[in-house]
């Protein structure tokens, strides 16, 4: 379990190489500055940054394709996990759809700043973005799990990875689905919070599922 912000810096370093890290770095202290003028992440949570955030998201590259053809991140907001995705693997597409204007902002700056040309913010809401096989779909705090699966299905193909950290509630929705999703999908420990947990799968979803 990671507890500290050492220990995620450590974890995370282990993922990526030193310009990776220096861009995570320029993602952290950025955040901090525009959280200021805007409620990206939760003021309590910018001490803890590396742990709570970066971390967080870094760790969802265990449960992943090594390399997926294109990674999707729904609701982006403050760019995790996408920007931090796209940061410790510059050779995989990132797509963070985001539709709220002052993040869209956000993710163009942070990601430019970073010098992420694998990223590309689609500032509208996913039901307007032009349809592709993703090889990844992940979601932070984005909507509950049916619906999420409902509004993103259209990406998913046979060999879709679904990602999905969704906090205590991962065991309940997981259960709330149908039996076909239910054996789809099943939830890992997360690495930040012993109380969290990260909705795994894979395969293709539809409405019948």
């Amino acid at each position: 379990m990671i507890s500290t912000e050492a220990g995620a810096k450590s974890y995370v370093a282990g993922l990526g190489d030193e310009a990776a890290i220096d861009r995570l770095s320029l993602l952290a202290a950025d955040l901090a500055e525009e959280n200021q003028s805007q409620n990206l992440v939760a003021r309590a949570t910018l001490a803890t940054v590396w742990q709570r955030h970066i971390a967080d998201s870094a760790q969802l590259l265990a449960h992943c394709p090594e390399q997926p053809a294109v990674w999707i991140d729904l609701g982006s907001g403050a760019g995790f996990p996408g920007l931090v995705i796209a940061a410790l693997r510059p050779q995989i597409p990132v797509v963070l759809v985001e539709s709220r204007k002052r993040r869209v902002d956000w993710l163009n700056r942070a990601s430019t700043r970073m010098g992420l040309e694998n990223c590309r913010v689609e500032g509208c809401r996913l039901e307007q973005v032009e349809r592709f096989d993703a090889g990844v779909i992940s979601a932070r705090a984005f909507a509950p799990l049916d619906r999420l699966l409902s509004l993103s299905a259209r990406f998913s193909t046979s060999t879709t990875c679904w990602v999905l950290p969704k906090g205590r509630s991962a065991e309940q929705e997981v259960q709330g689905l149908s039996r076909t999703g239910r054996a789809m999908f099943h939830v890992e420990q997360s690495l930040t919070d012993p109380e969290a947990g990260i909705v795994v799968g894979r395969g293709k979803w539809s409405e019948t599922s």
